[in-house]
């Protein structure tokens, strides 16, 4: 198991800010050699500490879009068949299984309240999901 001190963590804090920052940068802010950032960025991919480098795309398309975390309860043996059904509605931007008093946890965005009201519609009207309880999202931090 990969022991993280604390270079590691300002590196892995970097990477997350911008997985697409060079080197170089990231040594000058670090305040060590470009070699050491490499060793270390080399050192986290091989130990899966870190398993690769993405985007993030911006996911509301404008002022008025919603989004939404959203709490599934699912009824008996059917959450396979109410995951399945999710993953058709394309305002579902992600879908976690979970424990606790709720069976799936659901990240929601649509374009305008209105839509936002459809998609809420759409999937509390998926068979197998018994009740659900819905946070809109007013800031990330």
């Amino acid at each position: 198991m990969l022991v993280y001190d604390d270079l590691d963590r300002k590196l892995i804090a970097l990477l997350r800010e911008d997985g697409r920052a060079p080197v170089s940068k990231l040594a000058a802010i670090l305040g060590v050699s470009r070699a050491t950032v490499q060793a270390r960025i080399d050192r986290l991919l091989d130990s899966g500490a870190v398993l690769g480098f993405t985007i993030r795309a911006r996911e509301d398309s404008g002022p008025e879009a919603v989004r939404a975390i959203m709490m599934i309860e699912v009824s008996g043996q059917s959450t396979t068949q109410v995951i399945r059904s999710l993953r058709g509605i394309p305002a579902l931007r992600q879908l976690h299984s979970t424990n606790g008093n709720w069976d799936l946890v659901a990240q929601l965005s649509a374009e305008s309240l209105t839509d936002f009201d459809r998609v809420l519609r759409e999937v509390r009207g998926i068979p197998g999901i018994t009740n659900s309880e819905t946070s809109i999202l007013l800031s990330s931090v």
